[in-house]
């Protein structure tokens, strides 16, 4: 992992290169159950070389808190790793080029769980959804991993009924990652998974939680002004 997160520091392959102040890798555990999956570098993520430490950083890290859940257990990364000039939306030709970053990023970290904020990370796991429409699902994506769709930290604090979703779908992890635990203990031992403890990997596994209230959410994307801005 360090010489991938070098190999992103010295990147070049798109025009983002040319106006960074610092690409950003990731941070967090090596060995972490749940990935989040944001955007992009903000202003403070850029001038850091560090991912979401701005203002919706800090509503993130404190809102696992709440949970039990502390920053260091988990990794953090964005689809792109360079902040988009004025914290605009990525191109597509943007995503393309650290697309391959990512895939080696999940492959390394085998995480069992992979959140993605926003609409833009979103895409990957979740191609034919809406934010409004699916945010809150686990599905199955293969390899005994599963994903869950949720709005962007910064979208979450420009509207209260997008903070409302985010807080409450959040509240799906710590089940999520009890059982990916001990999923994972059990596995190390060779042996069966406890009864009710269902396998994140299993073709039958039920999602945990649907997609919240549809009909009373708004219809425009989460990221209208780009959650970059405030990450």
């Amino acid at each position: 992992m360090h010489a991938l997160e070098a190999e992103v520091r010295r990147c070049q392959r798109c025009r983002l290169a040319r106006t960074r102040t610092h690409a950003v890798p990731g941070e967090g555990d090596y060995r972490a159950v749940v990935m989040f999956v944001g955007e992009g570098p903000g202003y403070e993520e850029d001038r850091q070389g560090r991912p979401f430490v701005g203002r919706s950083g800090q509503f993130l890290t404190e809102t696992l808190a709440r949970l039990g859940i502390r920053r260091e257990e988990v990794y953090i990364t964005n689809v792109v790793k360079c902040r988009p000039p004025e914290n605009r939306d990525p191109q597509p030709d943007e995503l393309e080029a650290c697309a391959d970053y990512l895939e080696r990023q999940v492959a390394l970290i085998n995480p069992r769980i992979i959140v993605t904020l926003g609409r833009f990370s979103m895409r990957r796991w979740f191609p034919n959804g809406t934010i409004t429409k699916i945010h809150g699902q686990v599905r199955n994506i293969g390899r005994g991993r599963v994903a869950m769709a949720m709005f962007h930290p910064a979208a979450a604090l420009r509207n209260p009924r997008w903070r409302e979703a985010f807080e409450k779908d959040m509240q799906k992890l710590p089940p999520l990652i009890e059982r990916a635990r001990k999923a994972n203990a059990a596995a190390r031992r060779g042996e069966a998974l406890p009864a009710g403890v269902p396998h994140p990997g299993d073709p039958d596994y039920e999602p945990a939680g649907q997609a919240g209230h549809p009909a009373e959410m708004p219809t425009e994307n989460d990221e209208s002004a780009s959650a970059t801005s405030a990450q």
